[in-house]
């Protein structure tokens, strides 16, 4: 017999005592209401006191009804004991979707169902909190991502987003976070490994990382598509923070470098070496964090992808007017622009030449295949109402850092084209998520002193045998819209 059925026995059992009590209620009721009805009937305007008593018990039992229909689906009211509901239980991943099952082969997301959060962190809000991107290596064992998540719920860590990238060895696993802002890397890293995590790394994000990995390896394939200066930037982002080298097969001055990589591209734990479609190598290094092969296979897809679209720059122009009067253009240059500029430098005095290519300038007319080759950065020209090709302006990637630097013909020097280029280029670099240019000239060169001083952005100057290096802080600075040319090309 169940305890349900226990007490509906006892209550049957008990139930002719309170039909007694009833009973001898409503006997007591009628012996006072005679008594009262005797007392009061029989005083002068006794019938009408009862007629207006009734009325008053009437009136006040319709409002008793009214007010108790009116509150009977009111919420409950706040507890002040203190007490706090009951924490929303904490959900983790299932170590058979994320540890062996046919998503960590492929390194797919899990963001659905990879959302650990503590009880009581389940009620904080986004402020007072802080993106962090971490990788962990755990074994690839049943529950052992289980036990990660766990230790991040107690230290009432929001599991964003989640991607396994399994090796050999082990399983890479990658998350996004979402902390108590008063808890530091340094804590969060020692949770994590005493829950069996190796090898971790842990480093600020922000709201772009919110974006799930497909979504993001997708865009970076369509900036890819657009503009073949795109390749560097969209592997940077792609991989994180990395230094990426694009070597050419043939230095400017005409020696091989010996540059060759396997069309299949090399994966050397922290470097990563890509063969480049228009020759030489794509270098990626990324210090004291192994790639993994599934970001191997991205990287080499995008190489891939633009192999197969070929030598593209978006076209597009802006037409600007001097403060003279002259009309120029603006627009997108490519290497067919080859002769074009071979014929400016040799208009250009050797003193122009100089000052930009700082080196014999016989030389000059050998960089240009690399200045105008889309993988080495983005390269601005400006050309008269005649078509003739008078400045060109450069943007280059250079590792970490970003090159900028400007080549005006004589006869349109001192004209405000060279400070007009240096601005289009520093919303380039903005543009691309660079946080600083630099340019290296000359102390005697004013010109391109005066147009980085224009640009009203931190400088820093660094002098060292006559040549002068001056760096434009970029990372304070808010990104400027772009003409429509340069919009097409993003």
């Amino acid at each position: 017999m169940t305890d349900t059925t226990s007490a509906k026995t006892a209550h049957r059992r008990h139930h002719w005592r309170r039909d007694v009590i009833e009973l001898a209620a409503v006997f007591t009721a009628v012996a006072v209401a005679d008594a009262v009805a005797n007392l009061i009937g029989h005083q002068p305007g006794g019938p009408y006191l009862l007629i207006v008593s009734a009325l008053a018990l009437a009136v006040t039992a319709g409002f008793h009804t009214w007010w108790a229909r009116r509150h009977s689906h009111a919420p409950p009211p706040h507890d002040t004991t203190g007490a706090s509901p009951a924490p929303a239980p904490a959900t983790f991943p299932s170590p058979s979707d994320t540890d062996t099952g046919a998503e960590a082969e492929s390194g797919t997301d899990t963001d659905t169902g990879a959302r650990a959060v503590a009880g009581p962190g389940r009620a904080q809000t986004v402020e007072g909190t802080a993106l962090w991107r971490m990788r962990t290596t755990v074994r690839d064992v049943p529950g052992s991502l289980a036990v990660v998540c766990a230790a991040l719920a107690r230290h009432r860590v929001d599991i964003l987003t989640l991607q396994t990238h399994p090796l050999a060895r082990g399983t890479v696993d990658e998350f996004l976070l979402r902390a108590p802002a008063r808890l530091p890397a340094r804590e969060l890293g020692r949770a994590v490994s005493a829950a069996g995590g190796s090898s971790t790394w842990i480093e600020r994000a922000d709201a772009h990382d919110l974006v799930d990995a497909p979504t993001r390896v997708l865009g970076l394939a369509t900036r890819t598509a657009l503009d073949a200066a795109e390749l560097p930037l969209a592997l940077r982002q792609l991989l994180g923070r990395c230094t990426i080298r694009s070597l050419p097969a043939v230095s400017a001055t005409g020696r091989r470098t010996g540059a060759v990589t396997p069309v299949e591209g090399v994966l050397e734990e922290t470097v990563m070496r890509l063969h480049d479609p228009s020759g030489g190598a794509l270098t990626v290094e990324r210090p004291h964090l192994p790639f993994t092969p599934t970001e191997f296979a991205r990287a080499r897809a995008l190489v891939e992808l633009d192999a197969r679209l070929g030598p593209r720059v978006p076209r597009g122009a802006q037409v600007l007017t001097l403060p003279e009067g002259n009309e120029i253009t603006v627009r997108r240059a490519d290497p067919t622009d080859l002769p074009a500029a071979r014929a400016m430098h040799d208009r250009c005095s050797d003193q122009t030449l100089r000052m930009r290519y700082h080196g014999p300038v016989q030389d000059a007319d050998r960089y240009l295949d690399h200045l105008l080759g889309p993988r080495f950065g983005r390269t601005l020209a400006v050309q008269t109402a005649s078509g003739r090709l008078v400045a060109l302006g450069h943007l280059l990637w250079d590792g970490d850092e970003t090159e900028v630097a400007l080549l005006v013909e004589d006869d349109w020097q001192r004209r405000g084209i060279g400070s007009e280029l240096l601005r289009r280029l520093v919303a380039l670099a903005i543009e691309a998520g660079c946080e600083s240019v630099y340019a290296v000239t000359q102390a005697s060169n004013t010109g391109m002193v005066a147009a980085m001083r224009s640009l009203a952005l931190p400088l820093d100057y660094q002098i060292e045998e006559g040549t002068l290096v001056v760096t434009a802080r970029l990372d304070a600075t808010p990104v400027r819209s772009l003409p429509p040319y340069e919009q097409a090309g993003r």
